[in-house]
C-alpha cells in the first residue's frame, strides 16, 4: 500500500504471481520498423515528442497493467494516448486486469504461447523464472543510453544475471516508523543510527512503560523484513545476493542476523500477543500510540491511520528513519529493502514497445505518477513531486540506495518465500536458533 491509491495488492497484502510455464512465445504483433525518437527525458509534456516518418510501418503494442481504477487507470491511458499521438503508426492495445485475474490470465497466456509485449511485473523470482525459460527480452543494450535516469537500486530489481528484463515505474523502501512523542517521553533525542543504539533505545522505552516494537507474528512477513535487514547489514549486499541465488543460507551473514534477533528478543520488546497478531493488529498498535516503532514499508502511515481508533493515526508524531547499521557489519548504511511495480518486456517485443517504455519513464510522466499519488517513481529528479511528508522521508532514504534487496518472499519462489517466513518467525517466537533457521531455508532451497 502507498499513502494514496492501492495500485496493487502486492503491497504486502496480496500473493505472489502464479507458476509460469517454461515454454514461451511472445505475441508482439507489429513490424520491427525503425523507431522515431521519443520525448527526451525532461520535464516537457509528452505532446512535445517528435512525430515519426509517415512511412513507418504500422505496429501494435500489447500492454497489460493492473491499475483498474482512477487516477491510475486514467494516467496510464493518458501516457499511451500521448505516445500514439506523436507516433501515428503505433497502436497501443491496453488490457486492464485486477491483480489476481492478471496473474491467472498471464499464466494461461504464457502456457498458450501468447503473451503481451509489456506487462506488470514485480521483478524477483517469477521474473527470473521467465528469463531462465527464454520468456523475456534482454533489453540491456536498448536501455543503456537512459538507464542512468532510473534509481540504480530500483533498476537492479528488474535485472537478472547481469541482464535487464524490465523497468520499474514505482519503488518504495522499508524503514523504521516511529512515534516522536513516545521517543521524547522515554528520553530519546533522535532516531538511532546503529543497532546497538536501537537496542539501547528499546531498553529506554521499556523503562518508560512503552512497548518498543510492534510486529505481526501471525502474518510472518513483517518480522521477516527486519531479519532481512539484519542479514543485509551484517553481510552486505554481495553476501545476501549470493544466498538468494545459490540457495546456501548456512553463512555467517545468516547466522549473524539470527543472533541479533535473539538479542532483541532478550529485551522483550514486542506488544502483548504479538505471536497471534496480524498486520492490521500491528498497524493499529502503532496508529493508536500503543507501540513506539514498526519496521514497515512506505504504505505504513495510511494503514496505521486506517486501523487506528481515530482513523487518523498519530499525525505529526510519526517519523521515519533508515534501518540502523551493525557494528562490524559489511553492509552499507544506504542499502535498502523494498519493492514496487514495474513493466517486464516480452521476448519478441518490438523496438516501438521499448521506445514506449522509455517514454513512459520520462520525467514528465514520472512526475504525473508521483503527483497523482499512484506510486513513487524511481526516475531521478522527480522526488519533489511526491509531496507527502512521510513519503518524502522514504524517498530521501531511497535516493541514497545503490543496492535494493527485493522483499525476499518476492525475490525467491513462492515456496521459498513461505520457507523464509516460517524459519524467521520461529526466531522471533523463540522457537528456533540462528543455525536452525539458516539450515531450514537452505533445506527448502535444495528442494526447489
Amino acid at each position: 500500500m502507498t499513502g494514496g491509491q492501492v495500485v496493487t495488492t502486492r503491497w504486502r497484502l496480496g500473493g505472489m504471481l502464479g507458476a509460469v510455464a517454461l515454454l514461451f512465445s511472445a505475441c508482439s504483433s507489429g513490424a520491427t520498423s525503425a523507431v522515431a525518437p521519443s520525448v527526451a527525458l525532461t520535464g516537457a509534456p509528452p505532446a512535445s515528442a517528435p512525430a515519426p516518418s509517415q512511412a513507418a510501418a504500422p505496429v501494435t503494442i500489447e500492454w497489460w497493467h493492473i491499475s483498474t481504477t482512477d487516477p491510475g487507470k486514467a494516467v496510464f491511458q493518458g501516457i499511451a494516448d500521448a505516445y500514439t499521438a506523436a507516433h501515428p503508426n503505433v497502436t497501443i492495445h491496453i488490457t486492464i486486469l485486477e491483480n489476481e485475474a492478471f496473474k491467472t490470465k498471464l499464466t494461461t497466456s504464457i502456457q498458450s504461447g501468447q503473451v503481451p509485449d509489456l506487462f506488470q511485473s514485480w521483478g524477483g523470482g517469477i521474473m527470473a523464472a521467465q528469463a531462465d525459460a527464454g520468456a523475456l527480452k534482454d533489453i540491456t543494450a536498448d536501455v543503456a543510453s537512459w538507464k542512468d535516469t532510473i534509481n540504480p537500486g530500483a533498476l537492479s530489481i528488474y535485472a537478472y544475471k547481469g541482464k535487464q528484463y524490465g523497468i520499474p515505474w514505482d519503488m518504495g523502501m522499508i524503514g523504521v516508523w516511529y512515534n516522536k512523542a513516545l521517543f521524547t517521553k522515554a528520553g530519546i533525542s533522535g532516531p538511532p543510527a546503529t543497532w546497538d543504539d536501537f537496542l539501547a533505545d528499546v531498553t529506554k522505552l521499556k523503562g518508560a512503560g512503552i512497548v518498543p516494537l510492534a510486529i505481526a507474528g501471525k502474518d510472518m512477513w513483517p518480522s521477516m523484513h527486519l531479519w532481512t535487514y539484519l542479514a543485509l547489514r551484517s553481510g552486505g549486499s554481495d553476501a545476501l545476493t549470493q544466498m538468494v541465488q545459490s540457495g546456501n543460507w548456512n553463512t555467517d551473514a545468516c547466522t549473524a542476523a539470527g543472533d541479533q534477533v535473539l538479542k532483541l528478543n532478550a529485551l522483550d520488546p514486542y506488544q502483548p500477543g504479538f505471536k497471534g497478531a496480524t498486520y492490521d493488529n500491528e498497524a493499529a498498535t502503532v496508529g493508536n500510540a500503543k507501540a513506539a516503532m514498526e519496521v514497515m514499508g512506505q504504505w505504513a502511515p495510511s494503514v496505521e491511520a486506517a486501523d487506528s481508533s481515530s482513523k487518523k493515526g498519530i499525525g505529526t508524531d510519526l517519523g521515519w528513519f533508515p534501518f540502523p547499521t551493525i557494528s562490524g557489519g559489511k553492509g552499507a548504511a544506504t542499502d535498502g529493502v523494498g519493492g514496487g511495480n514495474g513493466i517486464a518486456v516480452g521476448k519478441n517485443a518490438s523496438p516501438e514497445a521499448i521506445d514506449f517504455l522509455k517514454f513512459f519513464n520520462s520525467v514528465y510522466n514520472a512526475n504525473k505518477i508521483n503527483s497523482s499519488n499512484i506510486g513513487m517513481s524511481p526516475v531521478v529528479g522527480t522526488e519533489a513531486t511526491v509531496t507527502d511528508v512521510n513519503l518524502q522521508a522514504v524517498l530521501a532514504g531511497r535516493s541514497k540506495a545503490t543496492f535494493m534487496q527485493l522483499y525476499l518472499d518476492q525475490a525467491t519462489s513462492p515456496a521459498m518465500g513461505t520457507a523464509i517466513n516460517e524459519a524467521t518467525i520461529a526466531l522471533f517466537d523463540g522457537a528456533s536458533t540462528s543455525a536452525k533457521a539458516c539450515q531450514a531455508i537452505t533445506t527448502a532451497a535444495a528442494s526447489q
